[in-house]
């Protein structure tokens, strides 16, 4: 049996992961913003929790080498915690756009600064990161939540390479609409008038109403939770994980556009070169 360190295991798809290695007979470090949330998952002698808001950095680290010190070694981390936030560019106020680059770039990437080492001493092990179809795709509303997981994405993809030669794997799990309560926990901005009649406005609209990305989801977090976990035993290590038929089908379209937008633009590329 294994041993996971994961973050934002209070809700949605970190619980179901939690509750699933449990009854498998992980091990499991669990935190959450409120560690009173976890006190019900057990059985006591698996399970290790602890407080973490995973945007304080100093906090982060600290709890990052309480871990290893507790466990000795972790064959998973999966860094789950994040959030949502919704408006026009120009509605998003400064605080939203701090926090929500905050908590899904700025922390996964600090998560996996401070358990590198870690990984690289005992040999090997898992990074995974919860991130989105929206890593692939955007719309309308939703500046800064894809901005954030396209930029998390990027640094992963990055790293893949640097950490490969110390029998380290990265995956990104790219979920799409999921029966969870992310959806409601969204952040909405304060709306403008002007948005009111465009797509964004839609999709507001869409948000407020009884939809809301969680109620008609077709992703079981359940299906999902076992496919997030079974795929630590896949060697080599998935770089993505698409999860959903939403997720494939939106993902496929989005490949599938950009390959087509960049076949079309091939002489102009070719153009720019030095004269053979």
């Amino acid at each position: 049996m294994g041993t996971w360190f994961v973050t934002g295991a209070s809700t949605g798809i970190g619980r179901a992961v939690t509750e699933q290695l449990l009854a498998r007979g992980h091990r499991v470090a669990a935190t959450a913003r409120r560690p009173d949330t976890l006190a019900d998952l057990g059985p006591e002698h698996l399970l290790w929790t602890a407080q973490l808001d995973v945007t304080d950095t100093a906090r982060l680290r600290s709890v990052v080498e309480q871990v290893f010190a507790e466990f000795g070694r972790i064959d998973v981390v999966f860094s789950n915690a994040g959030a949502a936030a919704f408006g026009a560019a120009e509605e998003l106020p400064d605080e939203v756009i701090e926090g929500q680059l905050a908590l899904n770039t700025i922390a996964p990437i600090q998560l996996f600064r401070a358990v590198r080492p870690h990984l690289r001493a005992q040999g090997g092990g898992r990074f995974v990161q919860t991130s989105t179809m929206g890593a692939h795709l955007a719309g309308p509303g939703g500046s800064l939540y894809h901005a954030s997981k396209w930029g998390v994405e990027g640094f992963l993809e990055s790293v893949i390479g640097e950490v490969a030669p110390f029998g380290v794997g990265i995956t990104m799990v790219e979920p799409g609409t999921v029966r969870t309560g992310f959806g409601a926990a969204t952040t909405v901005a304060e709306p403008l008038d002007v948005y009111a009649s465009t797509p964004v406005g839609q999709v507001r609209r869409y948000l407020e109403g009884a939809g809301n990305l969680t109620g008609d989801a077709p992703g079981d977090p359940a299906r999902v939770a076992t496919a997030v976990i079974d795929s630590a035993d896949v060697t080599p290590a998935p770089r993505r994980l698409a999860l959903g038929s939403d997720a494939f089908e939106a993902i496929r379209a989005a490949l599938s556009t950009r390959l087509a937008e960049l076949a079309a633009g091939e002489d102009v590329a070719r153009s720019t070169d030095f004269p053979r």
